[in-house]
């Protein structure tokens, strides 16, 4: 009796990680002491689309983001925009080519950067996840925003913006997508909160264990942190965006298995650094190789 009660549990627990895939992943990265959720293991392919040829990835810069904020925004817009317009094609984009579908083709590996708007605090200063399907809805359908049922939508928040409901600023939270409507066209939409509300959780590569600010790469810690959170979150919307992509029995997606894992570094301007893109040097959390001989964690996609 005791045998089939532990079975039976075994089982239901199974089901569980089967049946809420990806999502179970946010209770696993949150669980780990490190943050690190790596588990060695290759993902595997659940018979659900991907985003193949090249995505146009679209921002909505939310809060204040204008020249009436404090000083820095637009440089930090600037070095996330550049961010976003040179990763598509690169060895470190490329990692996502590597993830096949249901009939053998691929994501292309490209992106291309399509533009942006602006909103100013249309739902306030947290966010729920609905908060955030509601901007971008908002924004295509007030046509601030292109209907583009191929593309990645990115709020990206102004400092005074929290969202604890996706647990942003919360240790070992994975950062936040989802699935949405407008228009009639199924949509992809993700959330980047900006570092400078919490550093030593958003930024926490760049803050030294008696919590001193580090230097990054472009002078910039909102923007230098962001990037990274934005990479993670375009490879996982790419190869598992609507929940029946890739993802390993944990419900951890491609990026999400090296969550805080950067690898070797070299230094410029005093900070670490090891992915150069555009004439911009990025410190960018690595992607899942999901190599037959050995899956690993790495920046390109010959390593």
């Amino acid at each position: 009796m005791r045998s089939k009660r532990i079975s039976s549990i075994i089982l239901a627990l199974a089901m569980t990680v089967a049946l809420c895939g990806p999502t179970f992943a946010q209770s696993a990265a949150s669980q780990s002491g490190s943050g690190r959720v790596n588990t060695t293991t290759r993902i595997t392919y659940h018979d659900g689309p991907l985003m193949y040829g090249t995505s146009n990835v679209y921002f909505v810069w939310y809060g204040c983001w204008d020249e009436t904020c404090r000083a820095g925004n637009t440089a930090t817009q600037r070095i996330i925009e550049e961010f976003a317009s040179s990763v598509g094609g690169s060895p470190y984009f490329q990692i996502n080519a590597m993830y096949p579908g249901a009939w053998g083709n691929t994501p292309s590996g490209g992106l291309i950067y399509g533009g942006a708007t602006f909103d100013r605090y249309s739902h306030g200063l947290e966010l729920t996840a609905a908060d955030i399907r509601g901007i971008v809805e908002d924004g295509i359908e007030s046509n601030q925003l292109p209907t583009d049922p191929f593309a990645i939508y990115v709020v990206l928040a102004s400092a005074d913006v929290s969202s604890n409901a996706t647990g942003f600023c919360i240790p070992g939270a994975l950062p936040h997508k989802g699935v949405g409507e407008a228009l009639g066209s199924q949509i992809r939409y993700a959330f980047v909160g900006n570092a400078l509300r919490c550093p030593s959780v958003a930024a926490s590569q760049f803050v030294a264990s008696n919590g001193t600010l580090l230097p990054t790469p472009n002078g910039n810690l909102a923007a230098d942190a962001m990037v990274s959170t934005l990479a993670h979150l375009l490879n996982v919307i790419v190869t598992n965006p609507s929940g029946g992509g890739w993802f390993d029995r944990y419900g951890l997606q491609n990026a999400d298995k090296c969550f805080g894992q950067f690898g070797p570094t070299w230094l410029v301007n005093g900070a670490r650094a090891n992915l150069k893109l555009g004439g911009r040097d990025y410190l960018i959390q690595h992607n899942w190789v999901n190599s037959d001989k050995k899956p690993h964690c790495a920046i390109n996609s010959s390593l």
